[in-house]
């Protein structure tokens, strides 16, 4: 494994704007494209708030283990009005492969989830910090050089309360996703391969894998949000799944293996939460 040595030691990202925000309400499924949203200590609020369970081993089901559960990407989820910090969460529509729809309160379901994924599952919300311990899931991880494991599944436990893997939000910048681009031109590098809450358009002249200079420091989006970045985004064989148009992929992974330690973007802590939109105003302290 490598790191890409085009990164900028001193990345400032001065002048750089909000250009996508994305909600996913319930793990491992497509989620939605925003303008705006409130984030708070627990990220954008909404955010992964909702898992699939497997009812036999009670292990969180996604697209990590694919071999598993199929494609989670056929799987649409979206509030059907916006979520607000302090309130209720409001119904969530499921789009199913077959291009019906169905909502997290309506009856029977759980046997219709399980019928679309071929296994006993139901619905379940996260609970937060009272839980005693973390939800459990898998994951598959491909035959490819630069990862901690290769063709296994392995198990990891998530944060107490939540349905996020690692941290509350993920932050990329379009510097990476050009980077990534020139490395592996055959590939099509987008946004929602990686499923990122946050997307920063970075200055032209910042080159590379710039937001890996960022880590231990606070961003700042708009009047009110202050980020701390807490760590690098380990990537999974997600990345390399089939989406809409975009095609299953190796080549993805693999070249973020191969020049970046298989990281993609960040991970961030709230420590001031507020209001964020699209083309807020980005600076690195």
């Amino acid at each position: 494994m490598q790191t890409d040595p085009s990164h900028s030691p001193s990345a400032q990202v001065e002048g750089g704007s909000v250009v996508g925000l994305w909600r996913y309400p319930v793990k491992s499924m497509l989620g939605e494209e925003l303008n705006a949203s409130e984030i708070t200590e627990c990220g954008l609020v909404g955010d992964r708030q909702f898992a699939i369970v497997d009812s036999v081993t009670g292990k969180v089901a996604g697209a990590k283990n694919p071999h598993k559960w199929g494609n989670f990407f056929d799987f649409r989820a979206a509030y059907v009005e916006p979520p607000r910090a302090g309130s209720k969460l409001p119904v969530v529509r499921l789009t199913l492969p077959d291009g019906n729809a169905v909502t997290s309160d309506q009856p029977h379901l759980a046997q219709i989830l399980s019928k679309a994924l071929g296994r006993e599952v139901t619905l379940v919300r996260a609970r937060g910090e009272g839980e005693l311990s973390g939800a459990t899931a898998e994951e598959y991880w491909p035959d490819v050089e630069g990862l901690d494991h290769r063709d296994t599944v392995t198990e990891w436990e998530l944060p107490t309360g939540t349905f996020f893997d690692l941290a509350v939000v993920h932050l990329m910048t379009t510097a990476t996703i050009d980077r990534l681009r020139a490395l592996y031109p055959e590939g099509r590098f987008e946004v929602r391969r990686f499923r990122p809450n946050i997307v920063v358009a970075t200055d032209p002249d910042e080159q590379g894998f710039v937001e890996n200079d960022w880590i231990g420091r606070t961003v700042a989006i708009g009047g009110e949000v202050r980020l701390r970045i807490t760590g690098p985004c380990p990537r999974c064989v997600m990345t390399t799944l089939p989406q809409g148009d975009l095609p299953r992929d190796a080549g993805i992974l693999r070249t973020a293996a191969q020049h970046n330690q298989a990281n993609v973007g960040v991970y961030a802590d709230v420590i001031a939460g507020g209001a964020i939109r699209r083309g807020d105003h980005v600076t690195l302290a």
